[in-house]
Formats: structure tokens, C-alpha cells, sequence
């Protein structure tokens, strides 16, 4: 795709340097004789062949990214993020229609009476917030961040780690996006009173220690974080959560990376949907890319570099469809599986819908395919389209947290 816009191009200069040289005794008697027209021209067809390669703004091929990251005032237009999300959880506002919060004080030393200036008391608040930061910070938290619907917490401008505690929980909690932070070393929290609103604290029971834990929500956007080494998952959503978006994060050194969907019995996650692209699943990675119950679930252009048992898992017949992903399969010749099907025999998984379409498979790689492939299924998991396999590289090249400098192109 490159390649053909370099050459038009060449095509566009060389029909201009032509058109406005003076004419000649050869120069044909309709040539072109107004070199701004010409410019025009040109300038509208290379805007025309970036649209019909799938090019946006900075022609990266990742339309997230595309859509904000060739800004380099960002930092004045911050809300332009909440328009670009995709898949399920695209309608995830954030706190696009409130205020800037910004967050200058990196403790948290009280989860019932947060001060102001903390993330905690940032994100507790019933009005919808867009929370940045003064500076680089570490927080370190007491007790599990429960969020209040309508917040983005966006770390763009500086290096934000939530780290060495208890971390994220969205508990049926809607509109939220997290862009831009480091979020590692997670542990259990709970046993405790925490305030998740200006009027209203609670006693929270021991947590699992998710990097985020998703619980009932809904509209939900996790973007371009970096995530590691977590008690449990490094994303959990559960318990009917849905239209969720997880993209552009780098995740790694970690076992049991994500799990969606509470367990077999609970139904009531038959609905859930789940967009994951454009993610790089890195080093140290063991299992769960993700580990799937019941719902629908789009798997598209993610860069798989690592698995020690598996990447896709599931059980409770969920509706896979894997699009356009890169999978390098480990050296060990036992472990050359992409899929895993738990707890059923083959005469039950074989009936769930699984599919794999245009995947990259390295190294002795495979996908199990399973079940009949219901349109009407597979179409209840589709949520964007997906770019080439031989593109993900490129697509997924910054994934992670940003390294975004106020005053120029993030």
C-alpha cells in the first residue's frame, strides 16, 4: 500500500513539473497551463487514493490511531480520543461531555475520604470527568480505584503507573475510558471501606487483584496501557458485562492474562461482547488471550509473540471469531495449539463456533476451527473490519502506554 502511494506520487510530481514548464514548439496545444489547478488536482488525488488504502490521517493502517495521534496540539483537542474508539465498546463516552479533572497529588492515603487532586477522588465523582495528570506519578493504592460512570482517565503527557496495590474496578459502572497508563503488579485489596460515589461508601470483601476488573459494566474502552504481573488478570470482565473495546495495549510477564465471562454457570454473560485489537501479547505471557465464556468475542490484528500453554481459550460454547492476527507459536512442539477447549469433551466443543479467517500462523502455529459457523453467530461477533495479517506488525508497533511530550505528534 506504501509502495502504490509512493508511486502516485512520483506520478503527481512528474504531471506537475510537465504542466508547468513553459510551453515549447512540441508541447501539445491542449497541455495544462495553470500549475495551481494542477497542484489542486494532485493534492485531491492522493486524498482519494489514501481513502481507497484504507489510509487516514497519518496512514499508520491502525484507525484508532490514525484518527487523534497526527495532532500535534492533542493536548488541546484531549476529548478527540472519545470519537475514535471502535468495536463493541466504541460508544463509550468517558467523560467527553464534563470537565478536565487534573490530578497533581499521587497518594491515597484514606479510601472513604479521598483528598482532592487524588485519582481516587477524581474518579468517585457523579459528574462526567476527563482526569489527566500534573506530572509523572506512581500511585500506589490502599484499596481497590472503584469508579464512577462517565470517566476517562487519560495518562497522555506523562508517565503514570498504578502499581504495587490493589488496582482497577469498574462495578456496574458505564461509559469508561482508560487510556494511556501503566497498570502492574497488582495485589488483593479489600476487607475494607471504600467510597465509590461523593454519598456513598461501602465494605468491599477481598478482591482477586485484576489489573482491571470489569464487573457489570458496560461501555467500556481500554486503550494503549501497558500491563503486567498481576495477582490474577490483567483484564477480568464478568458478571454481564459488555461492549467492551481492549486495543492498542502491550501485555506481558503475566499467567492468567484475561478472562471473560464468570464461569459456566452464569448465563447471564451470554450477551456479553468483546472487542480485542490491535494488542501485542509480548513476553512472559502464559495463557487466556483471552479465556472466553458464552458470550461473543472479536478477535482481530493482534500481534501474539509469546504463549507458553495457549492464546484463545474457552468454554461454555462463546462464539470466537479470530480475524487477521499474527501468531508465532513458542518452540515447544507441544504447545503449537492457538485454541484451547476447557472443560468439555470433543463431542460437545466441537459444536462451538470458532472460526479463523486470514490468520498469520508461524512456527507450526494452528487454529482448531470448531462448530457449524452460524452467520447469525459470527455476526453478532464482528465489530470492525479486519486489516491483513502481513500488517500487524506495523498496526501494532506502539502498542502500550504512550510516550506522548506536550507540544508535538504523540
Amino acid at each position: 500500500m506504501a509502495a502504490s502511494l509512493c508511486f502516485l506520487l512520483l506520478i503527481s510530481l512528474s504531471l506537475l513539473l510537465w504542466s508547468a514548464a513553459p510551453a515549447s514548439a512540441s508541447s501539445l496545444p491542449n497541455s495544462v497551463q495553470d500549475p495551481h489547478r494542477v497542484v489542486q488536482e494532485v493534492e485531491r488525488s492522493i486524498n482519494v487514493s489514501r481513502r481507497n488504502l484504507g489510509y487516514f490521517s497519518c496512514g499508520t493502517g491502525n484507525p484508532i490511531d490514525d484518527c487523534w495521534r497526527c495532532d500535534p496540539n492533542w493536548e488541546s483537542n484531549r476529548k478527540r480520543l472519545a470519537d475514535c474508539a471502535i468495536g463493541f465498546g466504541k460508544n463509550a463516552m468517558g467523560g467527553r461531555n464534563g470537565r478536565f479533572y487534573v490530578v497533581s497529588d499521587a497518594g491515597d492515603d484514606d479510601a472513604v475520604n479521598p483528598r482532592p487532586g487524588t485519582l481516587r477522588h477524581a474518579v468517585i465523582q457523579n459528574e462526567p470527568l476527563w482526569i489527566i495528570f500534573k506530572r509523572d506519578m506512581v500511585i500506589r493504592l490502599k484499596q481497590e480505584l472503584v469508579m464512577n460512570s462517565y470517566k476517562t482517565i487519560d495518562g497522555r503527557g506523562a508517565s503514570v503507573h498504578v502499581a504495587g496495590g490493589p488496582c482497577i474496578t469498574i462495578h456496574y459502572a458505564s461509559n469508561i475510558i482508560i487510556h494511556g497508563i501503566h497498570i502492574h503488579d497488582c495485589k488483593r485489596g479489600g476487607n475494607g471501606n471504600i467510597r465509590d460515589s461523593p454519598q456513598h461508601s461501602g465494605w468491599w470483601t477481598v478482591s482477586d487483584g485484576d489489573g482491571v476488573s470489569i464487573f457489570g459494566g458496560k461501555h467500556i474502552w481500554v486503550d494503549h496501557c501497558s500491563l503486567s504481573n498481576c495477582n490474577d488478570g490483567l483484564i477480568d470482565a464478568i458478571h454481564g458485562s459488555t461492549a467492551i473495546t481492549i486495543s492498542n495495549n502491550y501485555m506481558t510477564h503475566h499467567d492468567k492474562v484475561m478472562l471473560l465471562g464468570h464461569s459456566d454457570s452464569y448465563t447471564q454473560d451470554k450477551d456479553m461482547q468483546v472487542t480485542i485489537a490491535f494488542n501485542h501479547f509480548g513476553e512472559g505471557l502464559v495463557q487466556r488471550m483471552p479465556r472466553c465464556r458464552h458470550g461473543y468475542f472479536h478477535v482481530v490484528n493482534n500481534d501474539y509473540t509469546h504463549w507458553e500453554m495457549y492464546a484463545i481459550g474457552g468454554s461454555a460454547s462463546p462464539t470466537i471469531y479470530s480475524q487477521g492476527n499474527r501468531f508465532a507459536a513458542p518452540d515447544n512442539r507441544f504447545r503449537k495449539e492457538v485454541t484451547k477447549h476447557e472443560d468439555a469433551p470433543e463431542t460437545q466443543w466441537r459444536h462451538w463456533n470458532w472460526r479463523s479467517e486470514g490468520d498469520l500462523l508461524l512456527n507450526g502455529a494452528y487454529f482448531r476451527q470448531s462448530g457449524a459457523g452460524a452467520a447469525s453467530s459470527y455476526a453478532r461477533a464482528y465489530s470492525l473490519s479486519a486489516r491483513p495479517s502481513s500488517l500487524v506488525g506495523s498496526i501494532t508497533l506502539t502498542a502500550g502506554a504512550l510516550n506522548c511530550r506536550r507540544g508535538s505528534r504523540c
